[in-house]
């Protein structure tokens, strides 16, 4: 019987995830994040010398964008050659990163509260760069779900999320809002709530503070009451209900409808780093129980999210 194993080059094979990864090595500001951590870090002046920031925060990267738990993380450091290769685990290494390790790193983050301060210097390198121009913005938030089993150590679903309502059917989880920016829709600001928050709640708190308009669909209607006088110009949608009956023969109806289009045109990048995280990161449930560690892993995502909508352009430059 041929032996199909000998002889075989894998290395001649371009494949989506090997793509992927040398995209995100190219755009990823390493060394800005690997200061940020530093001062955190533990020095290890006693027992096994800790692994590298580099190589911590490459596996905790992998482990955002395909979705891993820490124990499947570690598996696929010993089962995926191309996983050891992006986290510079292939050449002179005795020993692999087990799931306390990997565990320990995002604790470590977490306590720290590094996947804000993550987002926030990949924005002031894509503001340097011109990509983020914050002369307006847009707001929106969607629902992310959470494990409604029981079935757990504690017997209990998690008690920070929370049940709400949309089209008729009820979810349990939390809600993420976030601020892009109008012009690139990349996202600046992050925050997250149990399922039941109405959105107008945090909406002023998703501003940066420079923008001049804002633009937000019908949920947000009645805003511009809760905000201070001549802060920011709200562009709320006009709820569907009543578009639908707009006349668009009647001269004033068009122009209102036209209207509403051009608001639509804004307001839908916001829609795209909800898209990214959803179908390229396949974010689409909670992984840990707790609004802060769920929130945090959802920051790191946009955070990556906004390097990967933004990669072409910082290539060229």
């Amino acid at each position: 019987m041929t032996q199909l194993g000998l002889g075989l080059d894998l290395s001649t094979k371009r494949t989506r995830k090997r793509e992927f990864l040398d995209e995100m090595r190219r755009v990823v500001p390493w060394l800005k994040l690997i200061a940020l951590i530093e001062p955190h870090y533990p020095t290890g002046k006693t027992g096994r010398p800790p692994f590298p920031i580099a190589t911590m925060l490459q596996i905790h990267f992998m482990q955002q964008w395909f979705g891993l738990s820490d124990p499947a993380m570690e598996e696929a450091l010993y089962d995926v050659p191309l996983y050891r290769e992006f986290a510079g685990l292939d050449g002179g290494m005795v020993r692999l990163p087990d799931e306390s390790t990997i565990l320990r790193f995002r604790h470590l983050l977490e306590t720290h509260g590094l996947a804000v301060q993550m987002l926030t210097l990949v924005n002031e390198i894509l503001t340097e760069k011109g990509l983020m121009l914050k002369a307006g913005s847009a707001v929106d938030a969607t629902l992310i779900a959470a494990p409604s089993s029981t079935k757990n150590g504690s017997g209990t679903r998690d008690p920070e999320m929370q049940s709400t309502q949309k089209g008729g059917n009820w979810y349990f989880g939390m809600k993420m809002h976030i601020g892009v920016d109008a012009d690139s829709g990349l996202v600046h600001t992050v925050i997250g709530t149990a399922a039941n928050v109405h959105d107008i709640t945090v909406a002023q708190a998703l501003l940066h503070g420079e923008e001049t308009d804002v633009y937000a669909d019908a949920g947000y209607l009645g805003i511009e009451k809760r905000c201070e006088a001549d802060a920011v110009r709200w562009h709320v949608a006009m709820r569907p209900a009543k578009r639908r009956k707009l006349d668009l023969s009647d001269s004033l109806d068009a122009i209102y409808d036209q209207i509403e289009r051009l608001k639509a045109g804004i307001r839908a990048k916001v829609e795209h780093p909800f898209r990214i995280l959803k179908r390229q990161f396949g974010y689409m449930k909670t992984r840990y129980r707790g609004l802060m560690k769920n929130t945090a892993q959802i920051t790191t995502l946009f955070a990556l999210g906004n390097l990967w909508m933004a990669r072409r352009a910082l290539r060229k430059a």
